[in-house]
């Protein structure tokens, strides 16, 4: 199995800063290929979201290469990556809390990661941003067509979250584990590049039958990101979008 990837990461039409981070990273091992993709939003309300959501980034790509390669080497479990995951989120939590205690400051950031093990995906999330399933696949007893949305928006009220990695109370992140099959694809995005615009237009835009080449999805995730902002999205926006192919 191999992933046709592209990534949209656009400041928008009046932020002083993207806070948000994204990470893609891909390799070929002896057990299969790898891939781990992630959507981090750092929390415009707070101080630093922009080093909340780099931090995690950063931390995530230290996790890939030198714990996650290592148990698909091994042929781990599951259950044990999970479990290796959310020990890094806690102890990413644990960092940032003593950090802006000490500078005095509240920091935070969403935290959305896939992982991609051949046909195996491995989800976790917490906050707000989100992942959809694309493209002919079976929910529950139903065939689906469409973009379906795969996580929970942590969020009380409008705009205030509920669930992060930052200087709040740890919560361990969702974790939803599946197959993926030739031609369906996944959309990862911030809540900037969603809220203007509903699945079905996600799908339309972002159909994995009709997207067969990194520059045209690119092209449609910039198409996406300028309909966003014409219709007065103001926020960062972000995309990752992966396609499995031959």
């Amino acid at each position: 199995m191999k992933y046709l990837t592209s990534v949209y990461w656009e400041r928008g039409s009046e932020a002083e800063q993207n806070q948000d981070s994204l990470v893609v990273l891909q390799v070929v091992t002896a057990k299969g290929r790898v891939l781990l993709a992630a959507v981090c939003d750092g929390m415009g309300g707070e101080s630093h979201g922009e080093k909340a959501s780099g931090y995690v980034t950063q931390r995530l790509q230290e996790w890939f290469y030198e714990s996650l390669l290592r148990a698909v080497q091994r042929k781990k479990a599951y259950w044990i990556i999970r479990r290796s995951l959310d020990r890094l989120a806690y102890d990413m939590q644990e960092q940032l809390s003593r950090y802006a205690k000490k500078e005095e400051i509240r920091m935070g950031t969403t935290m959305t990661v896939l992982v991609l093990w051949e046909r195996t995906y491995l989800l976790w999330h917490l906050g707000d941003s989100r992942v959809y399933r694309l493209g002919a696949f079976r929910k529950g007893k139903t065939d689906c067509d469409r973009a379906v949305c795969m996580t929970t928006d942590h969020v009380r009220g409008s705009n205030q979250l509920t669930k992060c990695v930052g200087s709040f109370r740890y919560e361990r992140p969702d974790f939803v584990m599946g197959t993926i099959k030739e031609g369906q694809a996944f959309l990862m995005c911030s809540d900037g590049f969603r809220n203007r615009i509903d699945s079905q237009e996600i799908y339309d835009a972002l159909n994995p039958g009709t997207v067969k080449e990194e520059e045209q999805a690119s092209r449609r995730l910039r198409e996406i990101g300028v309909t966003c902002m014409k219709r007065g999205e103001k926020d960062n926006m972000s995309a990752i979008y992966i396609k499995a192919v031959k």
